[in-house]
């Protein structure tokens, strides 16, 4: 019996992975060896980075609330620690927002944690 060749399914297959890798530069967008190769290459980068971005976020928020904060007297941990004692539930987002939209509402708070710390 002649050995059958993956004619249909392999077709599919290559066009998906064509398909996926349409903006890439060269023959990464046009021999399927590349094709596939970058796009297994961006799908690990998307699932790392889908991670990163959290953490990113996260710095961010932070550097914004620490410079707020100093404008208030007071740095970061100190604003946090008295936040926390003052039993505030206030989360990194939505405090950086705070402090980059509502000035005066932050100064608020760093009062209040500022009184927590005396």
């Amino acid at each position: 019996m002649p050995r059958s060749r993956p004619k249909v399914y392999a077709h599919r297959r290559h066009k998906k992975v064509l398909k996926f890798t349409k903006g890439q530069f060269g023959t990464r967008s046009k021999l399927f060896r590349r094709a596939n190769e970058a796009m297994l290459k961006s799908l690990f980068y998307a699932y790392r980075d889908r991670r990163n971005r959290k953490r990113d976020f996260r710095s961010l928020w932070i550097q914004r609330i620490n410079a707020a904060a100093r404008q208030n007297g007071l740095n970061y941990s100190q604003l946090i620690h008295g936040l926390k004692k003052a039993e505030v539930q206030v989360d990194r987002k939505v405090l950086a927002s705070i402090a980059a939209n509502d000035a005066a509402t932050f100064g608020r708070l760093a009062d209040v944690a500022k009184a927590q710390l005396n």
